[in-house]
């Protein structure tokens, strides 16, 4: 991998001067357009040969070639309509949503709070997106530009459904099949997303007995719209008692599930340094970034004692360096995820852990 430009250290002074006074999903827009903008300036041209990942990095995980093990989790392209762009940015693997069967506006705002002490983030975005049907289209000419571009070595794209909020638990199914038509035909793999706090009842979603048919659902429309195997992963939050991570490994198994993402954000609020009377104007959400570590790493190794090497673990939750990622690397996660810390570290966030990685 080429050099770095210098400004890499300067984003911290960049985000104090522009970013950290202003409302944090604003400031997540502003971002986000500005990495767009490089692409459709081109010059990000320059930035995909200064970030591409060293080919020692490349990793078979369900069956899928990732150019790197350090992917950027759902949450940060909700709607698929910059996800090149981040891909010229050194993500192995990007995954696009949560994506519901309807398109919905989300909660209403202020909605995402920065916790800067903290290296954390809450948020109640409540899915908001254009649905499934909106978003196919962006993922299709997503996937043509990556190959394109990449080559054989493309980051993995990865697709992130969820139930849309007014649709009801008992016809959560139907829901998630509606989104899996539209979407599997255009993803490298799909996660079933049952562990957000912020949509009402999705949590209920996690209980085994629903867990199971659903998976199992999604994963037979998947195969069959698209004549082919779709690698399949649920992400599961880290509020599930030790014994519920148990029953999910357990139920992995039996379903022959491809993966497991541990873990998504949390409801606690402990041992935090901002002061409580501020995180409790921020009201309910769920909490994520650097207090999310300790748990992230507890769900990862009780799962990997748990599971065989054939279902893949994707962790997520609290990280920031290359030695996190190759600490869950080594504590058996098969691919490791980011997207809090890309806030606070700015744009070069991935290719300097892949540079780490790669030492």
């Amino acid at each position: 991998m080429t050099g770095l430009p210098r400004e890499t250290r300067l984003y911290p002074a960049f985000f104090n001067t522009f970013f950290k006074g202003m409302d944090a999903e604003k400031a997540h827009h502003m971002g986000f357009s500005m990495i767009r903008a490089a692409e459709s300036t081109g010059a990000s041209v320059a930035l995909r040969r200064a970030t591409r990942p060293a080919q020692a990095l490349t990793t078979r995980v369900m069956g899928l070639d990732f150019p790197s093990p350090f992917g950027l989790a759902a949450g940060f392209d909700k709607q698929g309509l910059g996800t090149a762009a981040l891909a010229d940015l050194g993500f192995g693997h990007i995954e696009v949503g949560t994506i519901t069967g309807e398109a919905q506006p989300g909660n209403p705002a202020p909605r995402l709070f920065r916790l800067v002490e903290d290296r954390a983030l809450i948020n109640r975005m409540g899915f908001n997106n254009d649905g499934a049907r909106a978003v196919a289209p962006r993922l299709k000419a997503t996937r043509q530009t990556l190959t394109r571009r990449f080559g054989r070595r493309r980051p993995v794209l990865g697709v992130n459904i969820g139930k849309t909020k007014t649709v009801a638990l008992e016809d959560a199914t139907q829901d998630y099949l509606a989104s899996t038509s539209a979407l599997a035909v255009h993803a490298d793999y799909l996660v079933v997303n049952v562990s957000s706090p912020n949509t009402p009842g999705l949590r209920q979603l996690q209980d085994i007995e629903a867990l199971a048919p659903l998976l199992v659902a999604v994963r037979q429309e998947a195969n069959r719209t698209t004549g082919r195997h779709v690698p399949l992963a649920v992400k599961i939050a880290p509020d599930l008692a030790d014994e519920d991570v148990d029953s999910v490994a357990a139920m992995a198994v039996d379903l022959g599930l491809d993966g497991i993402i541990a873990t998504n954000t949390t409801i606690a609020r402990d041992g935090l340094a901002t002061p409580a009377a501020e995180i409790e104007t921020m009201g309910a959400g769920g909490l994520s970034g650097a207090p999310l570590k300790e748990r992230s790493l507890e769900v990862l190794s009780r799962l990997r004692g748990a599971l065989p090497e054939s279902v893949a673990l994707i962790s997520v939750g609290g990280v920031t360096t290359g030695a996190d990622v190759r600490e869950r690397l080594e504590l058996g996660a098969d691919l490791v995820q980011g997207y809090t810390a890309f806030l606070y570290e700015g744009p070069f966030w991935a290719a300097r852990i892949n540079r780490e990685l790669a030492r």
